[in-house]
């Protein structure tokens, strides 16, 4: 029977699986949920769709080719019209065809615009252009074919300037970018072609440039960023840098005092628009460099005014004086920053250019007397001029050069006052005034005498402002000092021409110097150079004695001595160092003197050795010793060579005793010292050569003694256990034996059958192979054994 329950526990059981169920239908509804949320995250693996081809050009680009190609054809189109096809027509059907043609292409840039083709008017415009300046040309050929070519060009463009300006400028047209540019171009040409053609001259034509220049400057001043400003800026630059540097020329080359006046004209006239143009926009960067311009274009106005009445020597004073007082406008503090700038800049690069023009005569005064060292005491000059010169050809336009060397360093002293400027200042004013002081005496051609006492005070002074400066001021002492040499140098060649001069000027160079090297800051350089006079000195004393210069390399070689003894009393090592290496010098010069004989060679060596063996003393120069010992073993040698001794015992032999002795010193004192570095080099300084000797003798005796002198080392060598007399004597000693025994072996291999070589040769072969399949048996059996352990 089935059980019914009653109605209310029936309404809890089935309040009960509707509760389960909800619950049940809650978390499927929730795992659904779950399962598309992770379905939309996952990208699907679909197979990559094929690119479409992109276009290769944006639809701008396309527009705008086509439209230029369009107008280029057109244009073509009516240019071969004009100039080909123009005679079929009569006189009313050309005015009609072109007047149409180019009325409608003026005209149709407006409806364009209007509907926003502006791309399309401009190209249309352009056409319009070729067309005016076709209709200019046509109207030339048939109508104005009497008038020049020149000014009827300067005309029409004239005309077109103003057709395009206005044409630009109206309403339905002022958006079009290419009338205004396209206007300004052709407005560079109307002015110079009128001048051109009214043969105004060349002041005429520079001032047609200068102007349109100036015009340029205008627009590019007042016209907002653009195509109209650059092109402006570009005309302004490029007719300035045609027109400017015309003017100067017409200044520098003036014959009169009219012309002169009218270049000047010119070039304030341009300086004026350079400077307006910077005041105008200071903010740019350029303002400073307009302002340059502005000085150097007043410099050569005011300087170009004066030049035509004054004497040629006068005309770079003239425009440094202008220069000069372009420094003053530094003070000016009303003028703006960029202004006061660029006139220094200005300023300066006019007293460069003033210094540059004197270096010359400089150079000459310094370099000059170098060339009297071809002829030594020839004879005093007749003055100041002729001993710098030499048979150089004389400088007469720079007379004024020392005023000007002057004026530059006064300025550098007056003028810069700035703390970093005047530390570098300072310097370039003591070298222009030492430049001015060194060329007085040559453009004033004073007597001999006076420039030797001239030049020899200038080296003092320096050589006194070096030595006295403070340590602090060493940046200041530099410069001096460096100048102090320059001037002794100079002073030593211009005392060449007479023997007494030579000889007082060379003492009291080696003297100055030598006082100067007292104070321990400037000896690293003083010190040399007293040494380098005094070798100078000891060269013309010889010469002056009339000893033949092999004798006289005895006197050079106090300087080497000297030079030792300073050194080892030498405060620092630079200075040290800096003294050997001038001593060492004037050693090499001594050798050099002896070249041609042998004898007094040997004796220079000799005492060369002695002065560096006295170095080698020193706990800080003892390998020096070596030098010193080569040195004695190059004088034995020379020696010998001198007595022509062909023996080569006689010159290794005293080689090698010193070198064993050493040798047999250190291995007492160092008994791990190996037998090739204690006894090597000094056996085969004699056995080697005696060996090489005794293979070309064609006596015995040699041979004999080289045996028995390699037999003796060989068996000193085996009783003491050493290497290398045992391996070098009994080397020697075999080779020897070959050399004395190879006539019998050549007997021996003559009476031996022809067959013996290769029978020999056979053996060879036979006994390697044997040896090689030994080796190999025994790498065998070392591999049995191993595997065998494993």
């Amino acid at each position: 029977m089935t059980h019914v329950p009653p109605p209310a526990e029936e309404l809890r059981l089935i309040d009960a699986e509707l509760w389960h169920l909800h619950a049940r239908s809650s978390q499927l509804l929730t795992r659904r949920a779950w399962l598309v949320a992770q379905l939309s995250a996952t990208p699907r693996h679909r197979p990559p769709a094929a690119a479409a081809p992109g276009p290769e050009a944006t639809a701008p680009r396309v527009q705008n080719l086509l439209l230029l190609l369009g107008g280029l054809l057109l244009t073509i189109a009516a240019i071969a019209f004009t100039v080909v096809s123009w005679g079929h027509l009569g006189i009313a059907g050309r005015a009609l065809v072109l007047g149409a043609v180019t009325v409608a292409a003026l005209a149709a840039p407006v409806p364009l615009v209007g509907r926003g083709l502006r791309s399309t008017a401009e190209a249309v415009a352009g056409l319009a252009f070729a067309l005016t300046v076709l209709d200019a040309y046509a109207l030339h050929e048939v109508a104005l074919t009497g008038v020049d070519g020149t000014a009827y060009t300067a005309g029409a463009s004239a005309v077109l300037v103003a057709v395009w300006t206005g044409y630009g400028l109206l309403p339905g047209t002022a958006g079009l970018r290419l009338p205004l540019p396209a206007a300004l171009t052709t407005a560079q040409l109307p002015l110079l072609l009128w001048t051109v053609a009214s043969d105004a001259g060349p002041y005429g034509i520079t001032a047609a440039l200068i102007v349109t220049a100036a015009c340029d400057t205008v627009v590019a001043l007042r016209a907002p960023a653009g195509p109209v400003r650059i092109i402006a800026t570009a005309g302004a630059y490029g007719m300035g840098a045609w027109g400017v540097p015309a003017a100067a020329w017409l200044s520098w080359t003036a014959g009169g005092p009219g012309s002169a006046a009218r270049a000047a004209a010119l070039l304030l006239f341009a300086a004026g628009v350079a400077l307006a143009a910077a005041l105008r926009d200071r903010a740019q960067g350029h303002a400073v460099g307009l302002c340059v311009a502005v000085g150097l274009l007043v410099v050569t106005a005011l300087g170009g005014i004066v030049r035509p009445v004054l004497p040629a020597t006068w005309t770079v004073p003239a425009h440094l004086a202008a220069g000069i007082a372009l420094s003053g406008a530094v003070r000016v503090h009303r003028l703006p920053e960029p202004v006061r700038r660029g006139l220094a800049l200005a300023s300066a690069a006019v007293q460069g250019l003033a210094v540059l023009w004197a270096l010359p005569l400089l150079l000459l005064t310094v370099l000059g007397p170098a060339r009297a060292a071809r002829g030594v005491w020839s004879g005093a000059p007749d003055g100041a001029r002729e001993a710098v010169s030499v048979g150089a050809p004389w400088l007469p336009q720079l007379q004024t050069a020392p005023l000007v060397l002057a004026a530059v360093a006064g300025v550098l002293v007056l003028v810069v006052r700035d703390t970093t400027w005047r530390a570098r200042a300072l310097p370039g004013a003591l070298l222009l005034g030492w430049a001015a002081l060194m060329v007085v005496p040559v453009v004033l051609d004073l007597p001999y005498p006076a420039a030797l006492v001239a030049e020899g005070l200038a080296a003092a002074a320096l050589l006194t402002v070096a030595t006295r400066s403070r340590a602090a001021e060493g940046a200041h002492s530099v410069p001096a000092l460096v100048l102090a040499l320059v001037t002794s140098v100079s002073l030593a060649f211009l005392a060449l021409p007479t023997r007494s001069t030579t000889l007082g000027v060379l003492a009291a160079l080696t003297a100055f110097f030598a006082a100067g090297s007292s104070g321990q800051r400037l000896a690293t350089v003083t010190a040399p150079a007293a040494l380098g006079f005094g070798t100078a000195l000891a060269c013309a004393v010889g010469a002056a004695a009339g000893w033949a210069p092999q004798h006289g390399a005895l006197l050079v070689l106090v300087v080497p001595a000297v030079a030792a003894l300073l050194a080892a009393r030498a405060a620092d090592a630079r200075t040290a160092v800096a003294v050997e290496v001038t001593g060492a010098a004037a050693g090499f010069l001594a050798v050099a003197l002896t070249a041609d004989d042998p004898a007094m060679l040997s004796l220079v060596l000799s005492l060369s050795a002695v002065i560096v063996a006295a170095t080698a003393l020193r706990a800080d120069r003892r390998p020096a010793a070596y030098a010193a010992a080569s040195l004695f073993v190059l004088a034995a040698w020379v020696r010998l060579a001198a007595w022509d001794v062909t023996a080569p015992e006689a010159y290794t032999v005293p080689v090698s005793v010193p070198a064993l002795v050493i040798g047999a010193l250190r291995r007492r004192r160092d008994p791990q010292t190996s037998s090739w570095t204690a006894y090597g080099p000094g056996l085969g300084a004699t056995l080697v050569p005696s060996l090489a000797a005794a293979w070309t003798d064609a006596h015995a005796t040699r041979p004999w003694l080289v045996g028995a002198a390699a037999l003796l080392v060989t068996l000193l060598g085996a009783r003491h256990r050493l290497r290398a007399p045992l391996l070098l004597g009994g080397g020697v000693l075999v080779l020897d034996a070959l050399h004395e025994s190879a006539p019998y072996l050549v007997q021996v291999a003559d009476a031996l059958p022809r067959w013996v070589p290769f029978a020999f040769a056979g053996l060879l072969l036979l006994a390697v192979g044997a040896t090689y399949e030994r080796r190999m048996r025994d790498v065998r059996r070392l591999r049995e054994m191993l595997g065998r352990t494993h």
